[in-house]
């Protein structure tokens, strides 16, 4: 067999969601598959060295302007020149016109459920993305071969929406094997002086994305600090400052920022020594259609907070606290619990690490191995 699979932003150096469930997809082929031969659709940027290279897997570099006219035109074409006999797109959009066969991965539909480019939150950039999903997504779901999304939640809100009868098929994200407890403490005083980061913190892994639920978590943060006879830090990642600011704003609350660290952006392989330290990890979302971070705080073994909405009680199972995410004051009071009772922080932590070992990029690949055979 010779199958394509779009990666379009793996050569971009700021790499997030999506993006590492399509690279981690290609590496774990590369390990189970020698046998049938791959293409590799990427645009042009600067981190050439995140693709391992395999004898059968074959990178092509595709210039072709902006996400849509690259996805639009120069993909299919692409994909029909080398030969392709199924195309695996991995990014919630493909082709409209392309007369290869497709599977799809469609993460979520967050963008079908309501309109969001005038409501307040979130980037232009995202905004826009969201416009164009919803305008693609729905040809494509009627003209892929197969439809693939990351949770039975996800499956069944797609259903209700648009149907799509046996082409759909939930398929678990993993978690990477890099993210463990790690004991050697040498690596963990690196990662504190490379990223400043104090001795007692809490982790939350949110953006301007207004599904990851900042101003209700801050304000949480905001509430547990004042009560806490010990002052806790919070960590967050890559947020800019001025977005920072008027949530802090927004909530009534701009006195909290000197006990907030942001680190600017890091990789992936080093997000275990941040999260390994940490006291408590935040993932309150209002929304998700798998979560990948509350796994990868669970097997760093470190205490994970979520939501009891769409699909992270389906992820979490009983390892993690379940809020309301739309009331702070019961994500502050989970803090309180993990903060002050340490036998059931450890128990959540042991339950964590198991619930972990559930999901694998490797099961994974399998899966999506078994559906190019089902379409060719």
């Amino acid at each position: 067999m010779k199958i394509g699979i779009e990666g379009q932003r793996l050569y971009r150096k700021k790499k997030h969601g999506m993006d590492m469930v399509a690279l981690e997809l290609i590496k774990n082929l590369q390990f189970i598959d020698k046998v049938n031969d791959y293409i590799i659709f990427v645009k042009p940027d600067e981190d050439h060295s995140c693709i391992p290279t395999a004898p059968n897997f074959k990178i092509v570099e595709l210039s072709g302007g902006p996400y849509p006219t690259w996805e639009q035109i120069a993909l299919p074409r692409a994909a029909a020149r080398y030969g392709c006999e199924v195309l695996h797109c991995t990014s919630n959009t493909a082709p409209i016109f392309c007369k290869v066969p497709l599977i799809t991965i469609i993460h979520d539909i967050i963008y079908l459920e309501s309109i969001s480019i005038f409501k307040k939150g979130g980037t232009l950039y995202q905004k826009f993305g969201n416009l164009y999903r919803r305008l693609v997504v729905p040809i494509v779901a009627r003209k892929s071969k197969i439809i693939t999304t990351v949770s039975e939640f996800e499956c069944n809100r797609m259903r209700s929406f648009m149907g799509l009868g046996d082409k759909l098929v939930a398929v678990y994200n993993g978690v990477g094997e890099h993210f463990r407890k790690i004991t050697d403490e040498g690596v963990l005083k690196l990662a504190r002086i490379k990223y400043k980061l104090p001795d007692n913190f809490l982790f939350f892994l949110g953006n301007t994305d207004p599904k990851k639920n900042t101003p209700n978590v801050l304000k949480a943060f905001a509430d547990f600090n004042a009560t806490s006879k010990t002052k806790y830090k919070l960590v967050m990642l890559d947020y800019e400052e001025s977005a920072l600011m008027q949530v802090l704003n927004d909530i009534g609350h701009p006195e909290i920022r000197q006990d907030i660290l942001m680190t600017g952006y890091v990789p992936n392989i080093e997000m275990p020594e941040i999260i390994n330290q940490c006291k408590v990890f935040l993932y309150p979302s209002l929304r998700e259609s798998f979560g990948i971070p509350i796994l990868e705080g669970m097997a760093c073994g470190v205490p994970v907070i979520t939501s009891n909405t769409s699909s992270m009680p389906e992820i979490a199972g009983d390892a993690a606290i379940l809020v309301d995410p739309t009331k702070p004051e019961e994500i502050t009071a989970a803090i309180q619990k993990i903060l002050s009772d340490e036998s059931y922080k450890n128990e959540l932590c042991e339950k964590g690490i198991a619930r972990a070992k559930k999901f694998s990029w490797r099961a994974m690949a399998e899966k999506y191995l078994e559906l190019y055979k089902k379409i060719i």
